[in-house]
């Protein structure tokens, strides 16, 4: 009704029972499902659906973006502050032909203004906000620097790649080396399974991505023969994959 009231709801994880009962309470059992008969019908029932709503909030990536860090890296939501530095990621001319433009409607991501950035990374957070994918920033915590962006998204298709967590890696050039590419995707790449249910993640890497390809092999990931199918038609090669386990 949009009045104010004053109710809360609690949650408890309960790791023992004593041996004896109190406040009323006549025995305890233990369900799959709700009890049909309840003291409060109209009311019970809309707490546990409430609680179970909050419980899935905070495992759905789009309702709550983790993030990720260890020594040398931190992964977390992409913001419009990064802006100056993911500059000098998208307008490294090394780093473009890197980057995974497949299925973007022609759009290569390289970026010379801010302007350019800054209207990329709005269109990153309104993708999320909408549950497209999800950008994460990465920055290189001693340095205090963000220096390349993770993309992920849940990808369904009647092509090989599918039920797969469809991952980009976009970095800065120098970044492109193999044990800093292992070092940032390790935090993330097993997650990835959970967080996008997905069975596969796949990824692609140009073969002049011979640092990239070292390190993708390291995390058991394998060139796959099949071919991901743009929404034109358009057969993209060169992915790399690893399934779950």
């Amino acid at each position: 009704s949009g009045e104010e009231t004053f109710g809360m709801l609690f949650f408890a994880e309960i790791y023992s029972f004593e041996d004896e009962l109190h406040s009323e309470m006549e025995k305890i059992v233990f369900l799959d499902s709700q009890p049909e008969a309840m003291t409060y019908p109209l009311i019970q029932p809309f707490l546990i659906q409430e609680f179970e709503r909050r419980e899935k909030a905070k495992s759905d990536v789009y309702e709550n973006c983790p993030a990720f860090e260890n020594n040398k890296y931190l992964l977390r939501f992409v913001c419009e502050e990064d802006c100056k530095d993911l500059l000098k990621v998208y307008s490294d001319v090394k780093a473009v032909p890197f980057f995974n433009s497949d299925n973007c409607g022609g759009d290569d991501f390289y970026y010379t203004t801010e302007t350019k950035m800054h209207d990329a990374i709005q269109y990153w957070i309104w993708e999320y906000e909408r549950k497209g994918f999800v950008r994460w920033s990465i920055q290189d915590k001693s340095k205090k620097e963000v220096i390349g962006t993770i993309e992920l998204f849940h990808r369904d298709a009647k092509d090989y790649f599918t039920d797969c967590g469809l991952l980009r890696l976009d970095l800065r050039s120098d970044y492109e080396v193999e044990a800093e590419i292992k070092n940032m995707l390790s935090l993330i790449v097993q997650p990835t399974f959970e967080m996008f249910e997905c069975n596969m993640i796949a990824t692609k890497i140009v073969p002049e991505a011979k640092e990239r390809i070292k390190a993708m092999k390291r995390m058991s990931f394998t060139l796959r023969d099949g071919k991901l199918i743009g929404h034109d038609g358009t057969e993209y090669e060169y992915y790399y994959a690893l399934n779950k386990n």
